[in-house]
């Protein structure tokens, strides 16, 4: 039997740790469009109700380049961000996502730009009008000590302080204590992002390193994510790290961060990592990356692990069923994104149920005892709390019904589909997603037509109705 942990893992596995495209952005840009008018300002979030001022309307950010110097003593950050963006509608002004940092500097195509601070918001008001259809640049100066972000579920995302560097990891919310952002998963772009640290620090992000130089006690790295990705995404964590670099036979370069202090207890498990990835692709689809690894740090203070995009950040050695957790979000998170937050168990849930399924085929318990296992508790019990279509709150996102009940659901489609349109449609959504974003509408329209059948009342019981579902 596989227990509930007792604390969600936001791995965001919020299966607890240790016993716990741009093809669819002509879409996303149409939600993205906050007022109209002919200068109208961009909407200071991008709608969602459980974080009204994530994101921001009115334009969207096709590449980020951002060039940071962190001091690992003062803790001290020096950043340039610069954001080649496109308006959806005509700007007066926009709005950026940043909060805790001093801002020095913001231009637009070259030419000084006013600005002020407003809570999170960061607002941007250009010299001239910015037409509808526009390609435009931002550059922003700024500096400072970053800090986490408290989220309504008491965790902290962000920048987060380690004893040696910094632990980055930004789901929901954090990506804006470290660089001025468009940071709802709605607005998804291709990043560089280059780091400078002291020498004897590694800095770690996403995509590929294209290299790194030291010079006056100092090393700088580059790194690229050229494929699409949400802020929430990125990171640029610091540390004293082991690295170890490897292209695995399907030709996906491997990056390894781990530090020294946990480095025995993660290496047996990211020896895994390659045959995890090839078992995902088989029953996923093809990796949606070119690089992949892992980024194992000493932060006890964090309790959770998170899907970094090409690179998944645990905060202490994983053990394996969280390793093959974080993998799964390759697919189901980061390749296909979310386009509201209540929408999360298309991340938890199917990542969920990826362990499941790693465990049932390679020696384990099956998915149906697991399910059994889980529907055993209560009608009083937490994981019958909430349905998980729509957790109702902020608060309730990374918490067990949104991973197990989630997963539930995806094995009650499984059982009432048969497998071979299970896995059809798993990899279909991959395929028909990728890079981009989905629903849950489209999830159920998209089951519905590969199997054939009427699944509208499967849906609805798993995910939208209160209390302990009674027809399994």
């Amino acid at each position: 039997m596989t227990p509930l942990r007792s604390r969600p893992a936001r791995c965001r596995t919020a299966v607890l740790r240790r016993g716990a495209v741009l093809a669819t952005v002509p879409v996303v840009l149409a939600a993205l469009v906050g007022a109209t008018g002919p200068t109208a300002a961009g909407g200071s979030g991008a709608g969602d109700p459980y974080f009204p001022l994530s994101g921001n309307g009115g334009y969207h950010v096709r590449h980020y380049d951002l060039t940071l110097r962190y001091d690992t003593s003062s803790r001290h950050l020096d950043g340039r961000a610069v954001l080649d963006s496109r308006a959806t509608q005509d700007l007066s002004r926009f709005d950026l996502d940043l909060t805790g940092l001093k801002v020095t500097g913001v231009t637009v195509d070259g030419t000084r730009a006013a600005f002020r601070r407003d809570g999170q918001e960061l607002v941007v008001t250009p010299r001239h009008t910015l037409r509808a259809g526009r390609d435009f640049r931002v550059t922003v100066t700024y500096d400072g000590t970053p800090k986490p972000v408290t989220d309504p579920d008491g965790s902290t995302d962000g920048w987060i302080p380690t004893d040696d560097g910094a632990f980055v990891a930004g789901e929901p919310q954090g990506a804006m204590t470290w660089f001025p952002a468009n940071g709802h998963p709605k607005d998804k772009s291709s990043y560089d992002i280059t780091i400078t640290v002291p020498q004897g620090r590694t800095a770690v992000s996403n995509g590929v390193l294209l290299g790194q130089r030291t010079e006056h006690g100092r090393t700088t790295f580059r790194w690229r994510e050229s494929r699409p990705m949400a802020a929430y995404l990125a990171t640029a964590t610091v540390g004293t790290f082991k690295v170890e670099q490897y292209t695995t036979a399907d030709g996906i370069h491997v990056y390894n961060a781990v530090d020294p202090r946990e480095a025995s207890a993660a290496a047996p498990v990211l020896k895994q990592l390659p045959s995890v990835l090839a078992w995902a692709s088989r029953l996923f689809g093809p990796y949606p990356f070119r690089s992949a690894g892992s980024i194992v740090d000493h932060a006890p203070d964090v309790g959770y692990a998170l899907e970094a995009q090409t690179r998944p950040l645990y905060d202490s050695a994983p053990d394996l069923s969280t390793l093959v957790h974080e993998s799964a979000h390759q697919w189901f998170g980061d390749s296909v994104s979310l386009t509201a937050w209540k929408d999360i168990w298309l991340n938890e849930g199917f990542a969920t149920y990826a362990e499941w399924l790693y465990a049932e085929q390679h020696g384990g318990d099956s998915a149906q005892k697991t399910f059994d296992a889980l529907y055993a508790h209560p009608a009083s019990d937490h994981l019958w709390a909430f349905p998980p279509g729509d957790p109702g709150s902020g608060r309730n996102i990374f918490d067990t019904p949104v991973y197990a009940r989630g997963a539930m659901t995806l094995h009650e489609l499984r059982r009432a589909v048969g497998d071979p349109d299970f896995f059809r449609i798993l990899r279909a959504w991959a395929a028909a997603h990728r890079d981009g974003h989905g629903t849950t509408a489209q999830f159920e329209r998209l089951a519905g037509r590969i199997s054939g059948k009427r699944l509208d009342g499967l849906f609805r019981v798993w995910l939208f109705t209160e209390g302990k579902p009674k027809d399994a």
